[in-house]
């Protein structure tokens, strides 16, 4: 029986971040599945790799290979968003959050399996003042963490940077703020955090929005009114242990349309990169606005 012509393959890849054998054995991997001269480009910053990523479709690729970390990501599904391709994502970063949340592990062997033997799965993506997310976007105190974390610690401590800078900001003011989901007026107070989230696992490996799913149309909302070190233990506790909306200092909601305005100009984030600071916040969702590679599902788990 004649196989199936192996698709035109592109590597979009951050040169500073490394897993397994690095690019060189990524190289091998594809070389061993018949894939001699993928279309191949190496950034040495995120903020390039959108260009690449819309170049390597213009040269006809058909599934296009994601190494590097949620920044890295981010940027390319925001450049392919809607495009007649598929993504495949390689997770070489600091906390690879898409990733873990769609079953790819950090095993450059198997996430290279899954990018030519997965199944596609056809997923939304958040939009927030016209960039696509795939994970999470937030203001106020989530916002200030990234923001402090992308200022080279990350890097430096990895994950730990997370839980360094939420402790530097677990004392900031909080925000009076105005959220309209859907075209309701759904929250007016002050706010320590507005967060939204396209799948249930975000910064720090907490579970935030317990019944997040990708492909449901719908964007998580999350609104949080903790003050202090005591406030924060609190809320993060119950999501660690129990659901997110029965912290007294969380409220959420659903909605595929969402409008937020903070009394004053506050930082803001995507997929755990800084977007500076702004005084609103406009959000959609996009449905089935890509198609990654995932695991297939294993018949005794089905």
């Amino acid at each position: 029986m004649k196989q199936p012509a192996a698709p035109r393959v592109a590597v979009v890849a951050h040169r500073r971040k490394s897993l397994g054998g690095g690019l060189p054995e990524l190289r091998r991997l594809l070389a061993d599945r018949g894939i001699e001269n993928p279309i191949w480009y190496e950034v040495p910053k995120s903020r390039k790799a959108p260009k690449k990523a819309r170049k390597a479709v213009e040269k006809g690729a058909e599934l296009v290979l994601v190494w590097g970390g949620d920044g890295m990501v981010q940027r390319c599904m925001d450049a392919l968003a809607g495009r007649d391709v598929q993504t495949a994502i390689i997770p070489a970063g600091t906390a690879n959050l898409l990733a873990t949340n769609l079953g790819i592990p950090e095993d450059l062997e198997k996430a290279v399996e899954i990018a030519f033997h997965g199944r596609p799965r056809a997923i939304d993506l958040g939009k927030v003042n016209g960039q696509h997310f795939a994970v999470m976007a937030g203001a106020g105190f989530d916002g200030e963490l990234i923001g402090d974390a992308d200022r080279g610690l990350k890097d430096r401590a990895g994950k730990l940077a997370y839980v360094l800078t939420g402790l530097r900001h677990v004392r900031d003011e909080s925000v009076p703020t105005k959220i309209k989901v859907d075209g309701r007026k759904w929250y007016s107070g002050d706010a320590t955090c507005v967060l939204f989230g396209n799948v249930s696992m975000i910064t720090g490996g907490i579970e935030a929005f317990d019944d997040a799913e990708p492909d449901n149309g719908r964007l998580e909302v999350g609104v949080a009114t903790a003050h202090g070190p005591l406030d924060w233990a609190r809320t993060i506790g119950r999501m660690a242990v129990g659901r997110t909306e029965k912290s007294p200092f969380v409220q959420v909601t659903r909605a595929s349309k969402v409008t937020v305005r903070l009394a004053e100009k506050t930082t803001y984030e995507l997929d755990g990169g800084e977007q500076g600071a702004t005084r609103k916040l406009k959000v959609r969702v996009v449905p089935a606005a890509i198609t990654v590679r995932v695991p297939v599902p294993d018949p005794a788990e089905v």
